[in-house]
């Protein structure tokens, strides 16, 4: 293994990780290669998982917005995690199994 290469492991049921730009559907990739501004905070850590993603049988979540979905708060957080703002994450899946 090339020490570029990082190993997420992702639920086998959410969903296929959108193309730049798309909206977001839950498919965790981001979040799981490393947090954001938010998630380091709350992980304590800037790679590998975000310690507040949450899988929710279907999809993944930010923990973070579940716990303040309204008001300022859920305001700050969904600026902090870029929420509507379309999918940012650039991490190559590369062939899959």
């Amino acid at each position: 293994m090339k020490a570029s290469q990082v190993i997420i492991e992702i639920h086998p049921d959410a969903p296929p990780k959108p193309a730049a730009g798309a909206p977001c559907n839950g498919c965790g990739v981001c979040c799981l290669v490393e947090p954001c501004p938010l998630g380091v905070l709350l992980s304590r850590r800037l790679s590998g998982a975000c310690a507040a993603l949450r899988w929710t049988g279907a999809r993944y979540a930010c923990g973070a917005l579940a716990a303040q979905p309204g008001g300022l708060r859920g305001w700050l957080v969904r600026r902090w995690i870029a929420a509507g703002a379309g999918c940012d994450c650039s991490f190559d899946l590369g062939d899959k199994p």
